[in-house]
């Protein structure tokens, strides 16, 4: 800890128990001295000290004599400064001695309570604060669980709800409200934690969305043993990404306009198909999508996981399909709407 810490520190615990006890001093003194100068009794001494020291105006209880002006005179340099200073650092302590920090912590108690069908981050470095801003992009909820207070921080001044913890203790999941949850990203810097944190999470929800980040083919299979729906590795997926801009550099932007939050004209989206949805049961030309809803759809993927690309337009679309469409965003909320 620097000086300069040490001082703030030593101001903040303190300031205000030698404040209050100036502040205390005086008024006993006050009252001690008016009751042998002027011979009043104790309640008319300290009612003159307490009207003296906060400058309230009042009269004076009783004539003063000479001297008991001059005692005056002094209370009123050393009170009012006292009591000045008192609520000056009392005024110091709400503002920056965690007052704000304390709503802010009953706030982010209560989001944490009614929170659902969001994704939980665990780890906020690179990885996880490039996934917290898309989700922030889209509005998708979201909760960062990381060790870290500074990125813990830093991560609720972005605008996230974060928790500092260990994502591998199940209370911390818990707290986290992992069972109201869409899905939990692990994206912590090792690949023991985000496999401790995939286990932990699929323990407690097996039917959990789960994604996990590794570094490398063996942690690939750790985190897929572990309970991992998907496992990616940033390095494989920009190596992949750098080599298809150099073959297809068309095809890459095509591909990044679509799936970029960003985009106005165009999104390529998944659509859930509800059990009571209309689309339920119908081919995709019964349904007629192209012409009703101005959306191409590129694939079906059925529940099996199994994925139909380019399917035909007999294709049957069944109850809990998920339809992977391209169209403009007003067209797939519509779609969505159908679906559902």
């Amino acid at each position: 800890m620097t000086g300069s810490s040490k001082g703030d520190h030593w101001f903040r615990l303190q300031g205000p128990f030698f404040s209050a006890v100036l502040l205390t001093s005086i008024v006993v003194a006050g009252t001690i001295g008016y009751m042998l100068i002027e011979g009043w009794d104790a309640w008319d001494a300290f009612y003159m000290t307490v009207i003296t020291i906060t400058t309230v105006g009042y009269r004076e209880v009783h004539d003063l004599s000479r001297a008991g002006q001059a005692f005056t005179v002094v209370i009123i340099v050393s009170g009012v400064g006292a009591a000045l200073y008192s609520f000056t650092l009392l005024a110091a302590v709400v503002v920056e001695g965690g007052l704000p920090k304390r709503f802010q912590r009953r706030r982010a108690a209560r989001m944490l309570e009614t929170i659902k069908d969001h994704f939980i981050i665990c780890g906020y470095g690179r990885i996880g604060s490039l996934i917290a801003s898309q989700f922030r992009r889209q509005n998708v909820p979201y909760v960062v669980v990381e060790r870290d207070p500074a990125r813990q921080q830093l991560a609720i001044d972005e605008g996230g709800l974060a928790v500092e913890a260990d994502a591998s203790h199940e209370d911390v999941l818990r707290r986290v409200g992992i069972e109201r949850a869409r899905g939990l990203i692990a994206a912590v810097s090792t690949d023991a934690e985000n496999v401790y944190a995939v286990l932990t999470a699929r323990v407690l929800r097996p039917d959990l969305f789960i994604i996990g980040r590794s570094e490398d083919d063996a942690a690939t299979q750790k985190l897929k043993h572990a309970g991992a729906d998907r496992v990616i590795s940033p390095y494989h997926i920009g190596a992949v990404q750098m080599a298809q801009t150099a073959l297809r550099p068309a095809v890459v932007d095509f591909i990044a306009l679509a799936t970029s939050s960003e985009s106005v004209e165009l999104a390529l989206e998944e659509i859930a198909v509800a059990p009571e949805s209309t689309l339920a049961g119908r081919s995709l030309v019964d349904a007629n999508l192209r012409q009703r809803f101005s959306v191409i759809v590129i694939g079906i993927q059925r529940q099996d996981g199994r994925m139909e690309f380019n399917p035909e337009p007999e294709t049957s679309i069944r109850s809990g399909d998920k339809l992977v469409v391209l169209g403009r965003p007003d067209s797939l909320k519509r779609l969505e709407t159908e679906a559902s």
